[in-house]
């Protein structure tokens, strides 16, 4: 049974993606538009990137501490919202990097809390489900952001700035959304704002299956790089711009599609096999895309790429916190995303680097090796959660 509460914060996520992948194929387009080079575009999304990894931890510590949830998840999608319209607004570089640094500040914020609420909604035995229906209702919104840019684009080409401004309106929504939702957790009396980087020292008090986890997670993160590079490779390979946006809104597709009924699996099989299954589909993927060359082997890899996601986005964030101490939800999913921000990163100037130095092919075949080995390692050094 879905709860009133998971559904809002679905919708919420919903329509916040709806705005955000709205921009996200024109971004490069619109940034290069205004005089923005290559180099200064990497290190925009680098520190907005940057921005969210380093918050998520600090302000799920924060949300744990205070016993809050709302006032993250309000602000944070807020402030996302808010930031769309803004970029639109002034054209200067300085304002273009406050603007997407906001954005990814909101996600900070909200990410702890929210996924902390989603966890109270559920029991050990539903977790993996909340999770995947939130993480559908989620991607729903990648499905209808970039096909309404299509359509937008189509009938306004190069009309980037309204666009912009029309990302307004799904971020609005969201907002609205936002205060339909109540307070369930007990407060706290909050004596003084921790450290910055205080909630570093959870790994120290976390259970020993929590760090388990983590280290294989974050081994896999530092290998699963952009979905840029999988478009690069379906670009390289001869499909034309509309195909290779077209299979990116397929992937969002089979994703939103499956993700719930997996979750559903997940609770009933287990949610180690399910993410161990994920994983070693994605490693099938990395491998096959190595050597596609045809449209339709592309449309059938993002079709496993989207199970893939299906099957260990959500379910990951559901292992994690049934294995944390409730008090402590916001602070441990905190950690793991803030980590994992930083692996990905790292992934995808790890795989720039192979893919300039030894072609794409070595690039996803490493990247398929290093998945089976996360595989190994789930596989033996963590312990099927007990129901």
């Amino acid at each position: 049974m879905i709860s009133k509460t998971v559904w809002i914060l679905s919708l919420v996520s919903l329509f916040t993606d709806t705005a955000s992948e709205m921009l996200y194929p024109v971004m490069p387009i619109f940034l290069k538009s205004i005089g923005f080079s290559v180099l200064l575009i990497g290190i925009l999304e680098g520190m907005a990137e940057a921005t969210a990894a380093f918050s998520k931890g600090y302000f799920g510590k924060m949300s744990d501490l205070s016993g809050k949830r709302l006032p993250f998840v309000q602000l944070g999608y807020s402030l996302s919202a808010l930031s769309k319209p803004m970029m639109a607004l002034f054209t200067y570089p300085l304002w273009i990097f406050f603007s997407r640094s906001l954005d990814r500040l909101g996600k900070g914020i909200r990410t702890g809390a929210r996924d902390a609420i989603l966890s109270e909604e559920a029991t050990a035995e539903t977790k993996a489900r909340i999770f995947g229906f939130h993480r559908s209702m989620d991607t729903l919104g990648a499905v209808i952001g970039p096909l309404f840019a299509l359509i937008y684009l189509y009938f306004y080409p190069a009309d980037y700035k309204n666009l912009f401004l029309i990302a307004l309106a799904p971020g609005l929504l969201a907002i609205l959304c936002t205060l339909l939702l109540k307070e369930k957790s007990s407060l706290k009396s909050l004596k003084s704002r921790p450290g910055f980087f205080s909630y570093l020292n959870y790994w120290k008090t976390a259970a020993k299956d929590y760090r388990r986890l983590v280290i294989g997670l974050l081994f896999f993160a530092l290998f699963n790089s952009s979905d840029v590079f999988l478009l690069l490779k379906a670009k390289e390979s001869g499909l034309d711009d509309v195909q290779v946006i077209g299979v990116y809104i397929f992937y969002n597709l089979v994703y939103s599609i499956f993700a719930y009924p997996i979750g559903i699996l997940a609770d009933m099989a287990g949610i180690k096999k399910t993410l161990i299954f994920g994983i070693l589909v994605f490693a099938a993927v990395y491998a096959g895309i190595s050597f596609a060359s045809a449209s339709y082997q592309f449309y059938l890899l993002f079709l496993l790429y989207g199970i893939y996601a299906a099957a260990t986005e959500g379910i990951s964030k559901a292992w994690i916190t049934n294995i944390s101490d409730k008090k402590d939800t916001a602070t441990a999913i905190g950690f793991y995303s803030s980590f994992q921000s930083i692996a990905a990163l790292l992934a995808s100037s790890l795989c720039g680097l192979l893919w300039f130095y030894g072609g794409s092919t070595i690039a996803f075949l490493i990247t398929a090796i290093a998945a089976v080995v996360t595989a190994i390692y789930l596989t033996i050094y963590t312990l099927q959660i007990k129901r």
